[in-house]
């Protein structure tokens, strides 16, 4: 090996690593590795951010961009009642709504289907006298598979398409992934309804997550403010304040049979007052003592006591890129900044009762959060966190839908009949519906996950260096030399598991970045089309099933189905054996070698 290539190899091999121990973020790692690779000669500095521009990123910004059109305008609201009408079933409940999921991840983003479809499967379940448990693991698989079947379904479909640009002069259409993607989908979608859901331990089909935390009276006391009490007079804020080392908190009050919530620190503590406390009982019955507080003779809280016609509840989890992540709620203050209370934080299914406000969030908590209905909403947005309830404080233009659906209907005409590349087709889409108004501009750029940009235009430079150094060959000849005479569908499969393997671990998109160039090494290494190569790599790298780190949508639906990690493997093996199953026989029917 040359210098360059023992260089650029040692330098992947550190970036997946940190990909794999997922510190510091993704988007940094491949910035990083970007720059070291510029500094050390590996990557042209004149074509380090060159993939910025690349088509494939160009085309994810804007899908992204319309997937936040779709979701505000509630465009494709329609399509949820038709989970309501066959909840009464499991089969068909999971059916009806994992189809719905995949047919809508097929040309929006995934994580934007799965918002749009958890809120309705958590409730249909519920009503059902279910738990949510049993659909929504299955429902995340779904909007995975989903992106299968179309060039923007998800991003490696659209990188793949990049490289093939490159070694054969032309990119894929858009419904070219479907000859395979559509029946490993389809197959994928029988074997959830049919057997997925069953091999769901049976401890998580319990109520859930969203129902324990609904369950108020388990953390949350009502404290009498008796005569002669040391709080009279003061405070909320400053009654908090002497019990920081109980982790105490006031998140209302009821005087004169008015109950008064939001901001209140400033707000004065009278005789007869009933505080309604949330903590850990040992420790509010220690300071109720000292504090001169009687228990309320009521019964328990419930969810009706604190909330009022100005102030509600909602239940949330924690998304893609929220500021909560890695803090806890008294670094980002939420009381002060945003005018809400942390009530309860549930993790994979576990309620989080003690020192909750020095918790430190992850991807997949859900929280139960009380405040303002009218700001709630904003707030939500702001913390990128996804409602697990629908809230009819979210109102939506149906005449800014139907303008969305038509202009993105229009785009995907565009692209499917070739007449435009999907990049430029798509940034048209999008423009339109910045010009219409169905997408602000304030939006446009809350819509794109630019931790995603950064990471494609960052690692598509370094997909080539890896060509360019001559890296690629030599895995090529590698895998060529230890298949020796096997059948081309033999190196055709085991490429398809490598890849399945690799996006269980990494970013989907970093695995198609990485493996793509390999495919197309070794399908010239043997002499044959690269298309079943690249194609296996696309279903591979959207083939990720076995742990909730392998895809944004698995580790979202963790907290609020309450799963662990190892109930995903139990799930998700036998998908990927049947992804695999179907993929190959159809790889080679329908891209002949």
């Amino acid at each position: 090996m040359t210098l360059d290539q023992i260089l650029i190899s040692a330098l992947l091999v550190i970036a997946l690593v940190l990909f794999v121990l997922g510190r510091p973020r993704y988007d940094l790692v491949a910035l990083g590795t970007l720059l070291t690779g510029v500094v050390l000669g590996l990557v042209p500095a004149k074509d380090a951010f060159s993939g910025f521009g690349h088509d494939a990123v160009i085309t994810v910004a804007a899908v992204l961009a319309i997937s936040r059109a779709l979701a505000l305008t509630g465009a494709l609201e329609p399509l949820t009642g038709l989970v309501r009408k066959a909840s009464a079933n499991t089969v068909t409940h999971i059916l009806v709504l994992c189809g719905i999921g995949a047919v809508i991840s097929a040309f929006m983003n995934n994580v934007g289907a799965l918002a749009l479809l958890m809120p309705i499967a958590i409730q249909s379940t519920t009503k059902a006298g279910r738990s949510p448990a049993g659909v929504l693991m299955p429902l995340a698989f779904s909007t995975v598979l989903g992106g299968m079947v179309t060039l923007i379904g998800t991003p490696p479909n659209v990188i793949v398409s990049g490289f093939r640009a490159q070694a054969m002069g032309e990119p894929y259409h858009l419904l070219d992934f479907a000859w395979v993607g559509l029946p490993a989908a389809l197959a994928g979608l029988v074997y959830m309804a049919v057997l997925g859901w069953r091999l769901i331990p049976g401890d998580r089909l319990g109520k859930g997550a969203v129902a324990d935390l609904m369950d108020v009276g388990a953390y949350m006391t009502e404290l009498t403010v008796k005569p002669g009490s040391p709080l009279i007079d003061r405070t909320v804020g400053e009654a908090e304040a002497s019990w920081t080392d109980s982790d105490l908190t006031v998140v209302g009050l009821i005087r004169d049979d008015r109950r008064i919530f939001g901001a209140m620190a400033r707000q004065k503590i009278t005789e007869g007052d009933v505080l309604l406390v949330r903590g850990e009982s040992e420790a509010i019955t220690r300071r109720a003592r000292a504090a001169g507080l009687d228990f309320a003779a009521s019964e328990r809280p419930s969810a009706e006591h604190l909330q009022s016609q100005d102030v509600v509840m909602a239940e949330v989890v924690v998304g893609v890129g929220s500021p909560l992540i890695g803090r806890h709620a008294g670094e980002l203050g939420l009381r002060e900044t945003y005018g809400i209370n942390l009530l309860a934080l549930s993790r994979e299914g576990a309620a989080i009762r003690s020192r909750l406000g020095r918790v430190r969030m992850q991807i997949g908590d859900v929280l139960l959060l009380q405040g303002d209905s009218r700001r709630l909403q904003a707030v939500m947005a702001d913390l990128r966190c996804l409602p697990l309830v629908e809230r009819d404080i979210i109102k939506h233009d149906q005449r800014r839908g139907r303008i969305a659906l038509g202009l993105f209907g229009a785009g995907i005409a565009l692209a499917a009949s070739g007449l435009l590349p999907a990049a430029v087709a798509f940034a048209m889409v999008v423009l339109g519906l910045v010009v219409t108004n169905a997408l602000p501009v304030r939006e446009l750029y809350t819509g794109i996950e630019w931790p995603v940009i950064v990471l494609l235009g960052a690692m598509i430079p370094l997909g080539a260096a890896l060509e360019s150094t001559g890296v690629t060959g030599l895995i090529a000849d590698g895998i060529v030399g230890l298949g020796g005479d096997v059948p081309v569908w033999v190196l055709l499969a085991a490429l398809l598991v490598v890849t399945m393997t690799l996006s269980d671990i990494l970013n989907n998109a970093a695995t198609a970045v990485i493996m793509a160039p390999i495919s197309i090494a070794v399908a010239q290494g043997i002499g044959v089309s690269p298309d079943p190569f690249l194609m296996a790599v696309a279903i591979g790298a959207s083939s990720s099933f076995l742990t909730p780190i392998g895809h944004q949508n698995n580790a979202l639906v963790m907290g609020p189905g309450g799963y662990h990690f190892g109930d995903y493997w139990r799930v998700g093996l036998p998908l990927e054996i049947v992804v695999a199953a179907v993929s190959v026989p159809l790889l080679l029917l329908f891209w002949p070698l």
